[in-house]
């Protein structure tokens, strides 16, 4: 055997006629056989930027998952399972946040260089992205337009549309634990995005300030912030990128870009948790 050689050992199956195998459970001759740059001559860099945005789809698609089932666990009462699932959403994000910088390598003359041959794709499209907005409370019912001529996109969206929220399904478990949650947020329309609601605050207030008595719950606020918090500091990364990459230019799917991005900043899926601290210790 030569110098600096791994032996195989006798137990390791080679002869994989027949088998099941690695590439085959993970079907991989399809997923890496799923990049198809447009440019003309074929640049270099655009091979990153389609493994960025597909890598991107498929995190969210393991969001949506979580997300589906810890949604679940809470109106089975089974609040410990949800936060397993939580958790695992808020090591996705951070993976998430962190993929922005291979793509903030991308300088703007070597994007310019085949960003026209994109045409009107755009993030702004990604229906994953739109169904995680959803499964969070950020609805909007006229962003089903967008996906009209594409029956199982539409059906995705319109299934997170009309279903209740992770908030939607934290706060009936809170309530079912016997806190005032306000019956009209209870009993809202869950097609609707969700909006704050000043009666809610006093109930966090009575969490947070006995945590001793509501552990789990006070434990699940904090999470729900952190999902929050890595939500924005997703989205920050995301306008820092593009601010980089192409300045004050229109997106390509014909958004304003940066000022469309910015203005996401401002969107919060928990208002409540967030109200509640400047209530704390008054």
């Amino acid at each position: 055997m030569a110098e600096n050689e791994r032996a195989l050992e006798d137990g390791i199956v080679t002869d994989l006629r027949d088998r099941m195998t690695y590439g085959s459970y993970l079907d991989l001759d399809r997923l890496l056989g799923a990049q198809h740059p447009v440019s003309v001559p074929e640049h270099h860099d655009e091979m990153l930027f389609i493994i960025q945005h597909q890598t991107t789809e498929l995190w969210l698609k393991l969001v949506l998952h979580e997300l589906g089932t810890a949604r679940d666990r809470l109106a089975d009462d089974d609040l410990r399972s949800a936060l397993k699932h939580v958790a695992r959403v808020k090591h996705i994000q951070e993976v998430l946040t962190q993929q922005w910088s291979v793509l903030a390598t991308l300088t703007p003359t070597e994007y310019a260089q085949f960003r026209g041959d994109l045409g009107n794709s755009s993030g702004f499209q990604s229906v994953q992205y739109r169904a995680v907005e959803f499964a969070l409370g950020n609805k909007n019912a006229r962003m089903l337009g967008v996906f009209a001529d594409h029956p199982g996109n539409l059906a995705l969206l319109t299934a997170e549309l009309e279903r209740p929220t992770l908030y939607d399904e934290f706060l009936r478990l809170v309530a079912r634990r016997g806190l005032p949650v306000p019956a009209e947020i209870l009993d809202r329309d869950v097609r609707e995005p969700y909006r704050m609601h000043d009666d809610l605050v006093p109930v966090f207030r009575e969490i947070y300030e006995n945590p001793h008595e509501h552990w789990d719950l006070y434990e699940a606020c904090e999470e729900f912030v952190d999902v929050e918090d890595n939500f924005q500091f997703w989205r920050f990364r995301h306008l820092r990128t593009v601010t980089r990459t192409i300045g004050r230019k229109i997106g390509t799917g014909g958004s304003s870009g940066v000022d469309f991005l910015q203005r996401a900043l401002d969107l919060t899926f928990f208002p409540e948790l967030y109200a509640v601290r400047t209530e704390i210790g008054r």
